[in-house]
């Protein structure tokens, strides 16, 4: 079956099937944030608020097999 044999409705529910599949799978890495900063300046009715989040990503384990690429 090629991609212009298939109905309407067969490509939205395969696609609404890859965004349940990609939420509902664990993310490829485990994130930590190891600082989370934030300053405040207020210049007449002006405030500037900055924040730096520094985080630790580790990458999956190597051994589950599988290709976590968006291709």
């Amino acid at each position: 079956m090629t991609g212009q044999d298939k109905s309407l409705m067969q490509c939205l529910g395969e696609f609404a099937g890859h965004i349940v599949k990609a939420i509902k799978q664990p993310a490829g890495s485990n994130t930590t944030t190891v600082r989370h900063e934030t300053s405040e300046e207020q210049q007449g009715n002006v405030v500037l608020r900055r924040t730096v989040i520094e985080e630790v990503e580790m990458p999956a384990d190597a051994t589950d097999g599988e290709n976590n690429t968006c291709s």
